[in-house]
């Protein structure tokens, strides 16, 4: 007789677009409900509810929240500062923990969150979309079963006009720019696509503040090349220059093939006069030549990612994507930020 997977009671923490995104997502899943949610504000955290989970718990101390009886699963989507903390809260309650991306700023501040996870024996994920994206996940399987051979080289770029909420323009607090933003889903796609046991062993990298030298002192432009332990080459672009909407492709290169990802191409498009609302994160203009994407939390793999965890989670197996790999793409990205200063190549050192 078919069982029914054991529904899991969602914490979401946070109450801006990521966390929209993820409550989104989360429908999706369907042994999956939100039962509590968090905001400073509590206007805006009833408010979220009344969106996204009616019943849910409106919670204004992310201690409250986890100290909820109703919450198995805690979701993490705070800026970058706040993770550490909230990770710390959410382990001593014994919950079990997802991340959004970066995990965290530095590879120092990954490892203590890491350790705290680790010390408190709690399942963990680190909510990196990429992976999981239809797209993304169509090419690793084509890799994955010898379509274009040896993966060779890769060429990723993602890139739009910039962050949607203001503390991602304060690079001090923030942790770095545009590569610590985007460049932690390009990094995790180039290690899952070539293989997670092929590191990553040494970087150079350049960044620049070319369009917003008002707004933020970190880097609005970079460019990273990634050397594989096996002598393969990734090279990826972040970029908060671009007007028009999202750019996320890939193009990987084999022995025998090549494959070519791109998430903004859509089969809409068209030509208007009249505005029609929202069309796409970071359209930057609402008429004209417009090209919509239709179900963006699907699109982008957000859905396909919460379904894994919580999959995962009710099964006590480990995710994909765990805290680790938090860890190593933000060592990663720490020597890239080195080789910007030097202008040279720099080992990546792990833990």
């Amino acid at each position: 007789m078919f069982s029914p997977p054991p529904l899991i009671r969602v914490g979401l923490i946070g109450s801006g677009f990521i966390s929209d995104t993820y409550a989104d997502a989360l429908q999706d899943v369907r042994n999956a409900v939100i039962t509590a949610n968090y905001s400073r504000d509590l206007v805006r955290a009833q408010e979220f509810a009344a969106k996204w989970c009616p019943d849910a718990s409106p919670y204004t101390s992310i201690e409250q929240l986890c100290a909820d009886s109703d919450v198995d699963l805690v979701v993490i989507a705070l800026p970058n500062e706040a993770h550490l903390d909230a990770v710390r809260i959410a382990a001593a309650a014994g919950k079990g923990i997802v991340c959004t991306k970066p995990l965290a700023r530095t590879a120092d501040e990954a490892r203590e969150i890491l350790r705290i996870v680790e010390e408190a024996g709690v399942w963990h994920g680190y909510a990196e979309s990429s992976v999981f994206s239809p797209n993304v996940a169509k090419a690793h399987q084509m890799i994955e079963a010898g379509g274009i051979g040896d993966v060779l080289w890769m060429r990723a770029r993602e890139a739009h006009s910039g962050p949607h909420a203001a503390h991602f323009w304060d690079a001090e607090t923030a942790g770095g720019g545009a590569l610590l933003d985007m460049g932690c889903h390009t990094v995790e796609s180039a290690r899952h696509l070539f293989g997670k046991d092929n590191e990553i062993v040494e970087v150079f990298a350049w960044g620049g503040t070319l369009a917003h030298a008002d707004k933020t002192t970190g880097e609005d432009s970079a460019l990273a090349l990634l050397k594989f332990r096996g002598g393969q080459m990734a090279s990826i672009e972040s970029s908060w220059i671009e007007k028009g909407g999202m750019q996320l492709r890939h193009e990987i290169v084999g022995s025998a093939g090549r494959i070519v990802t791109d998430t903004s191409q859509t089969p809409v498009w068209g030509f208007i006069q009249n505005p029609v609302g929202y069309l796409v994160e970071k359209s930057d203009a609402d008429t004209g030549w417009v090209y919509p994407v239709p179900e963006e939390a699907r699109a982008y793999g957000f859905s396909q990612e919460m379904r894994h965890f919580v999959d995962s989670f009710a099964r006590g197996e480990q995710p994909i994507e765990t805290f680790e790999d938090g860890l190593v793409v933000n060592t990663i990205l720490d020597a890239c930020y080195r080789s910007m200063k030097t202008g040279a190549w720099e080992k990546v050192v792990y833990p």
